[in-house]
């Protein structure tokens, strides 16, 4: 029985379908397609039931799954068991992210790591969706104060806090002598009406405020927040890591910190996997820039 083929009907079952197998191991669906023809001519049997708009495992095919499954896995962390003792990263690696995550950080360090590693071909999807490494077929997931989940583990690779900017010729408002009086500005938010939330700033003075933002513009993505704060329209409370060389530089004023705990970024891979030469040596390269990160004062 040809291995290659009985991988590829395992994914296409386990996915329930060609298009969702072929998102998940990162081959076309034609390959696939072609390997589970393979496998149902050699064996003599259908294994799923083509035609209908759900894929569906025929009593054979469900049967193949049920007892090949296990091994195939058990193929998978043997090969991996190896790997990890390899003293040079090599292999495929992917690695899935939240898109703001993914845009300031992993894009400054893909290229390091594809220069220092170049036997590992590096894949990096940003996307704010709450990957599984396991069924989506990603070797390393980046997860924002994740929750206590057992079927993964993974070392803490920075914090964060959300700081509160404005655009420098933004009319800003005086402080009001008491601190219990909501400060009121106009603000991009993001999402629905839902968000529009008051927020608790510490100030530059050391003073907590609530701040209540009046809507100017709602957005769907971070990334348009900031843009849309760069271009004037008013305050937002945004990650640091998205907004600090623009403070930096002078294009943003930083008016306070969220007075609420940091946030934990996180480095996860499956519990069932041993962590991998590639893997180990991604999230070295992760928590060295998060170590170098908070000696900027952010």
């Amino acid at each position: 029985m040809d291995l290659a083929a009985l991988a590829d009907f395992n994914a296409v079952a386990e996915h329930r379908g060609f298009g969702p197998a072929s998102r998940a191991v990162g081959r076309p669906k034609a390959t696939l397609s072609r390997h589970v023809a393979e496998l149902e001519m050699a064996l003599g049997v259908r294994l799923v039931e083509r035609g209908s708009r759900a894929l569906r495992l025929t009593e054979e095919g469900h049967a193949l799954h049920e007892r090949t499954r296990g091994l195939l896995a058990e193929i998978d962390e043997a090969g991996e068991a190896v790997a990890a003792r390899a003293p040079v990263p090599r292999g495929r690696l992917r690695i899935s992210a939240p898109m703001v995550y993914g845009h300031v950080v992993l894009s400054r360090l893909a290229a390091r790591y594809a220069l220092a590693y170049p036997q590992v071909e590096l894949e990096i999807v940003a996307e704010d969706r709450v990957a599984d490494p396991v069924q989506d077929g990603f070797d390393l997931v980046i997860r924002i104060n994740p929750p206590q989940d057992v079927l993964l583990v993974g070392r803490r690779i920075a914090t964060d806090r959300r700081v509160l900017v404005a655009p420098p010729g933004l009319s800003m408002p005086g402080l009001p002598r008491d601190v219990s009086e909501p400060l009121a500005l106009p603000a991009v938010l993001l999402g629905t009406p839902a968000a529009s939330a008051s927020w608790q700033i510490e100030m530059s003075d050391g003073t907590v405020r609530t701040v209540a933002p009046a809507p100017v513009l709602r957005m769907s993505s971070l990334l348009m927040v900031r843009e849309a704060v760069l271009d004037g329209a008013g305050v937002a409370l945004l990650p640091a890591l998205l907004v600090e060389t623009d403070v930096q530089a002078g294009r943003l004023v930083q008016l306070g910190v969220d007075a609420g705990p940091a946030v934990e970024i996180w480095a996860l891979y499956s519990s069932r996997r041993l962590l991998s030469a590639k893997v180990r040596a991604f999230v070295d390269l992760l928590q060295q820039f998060g170590g170098a990160r908070r000696g900027t004062g952010f």
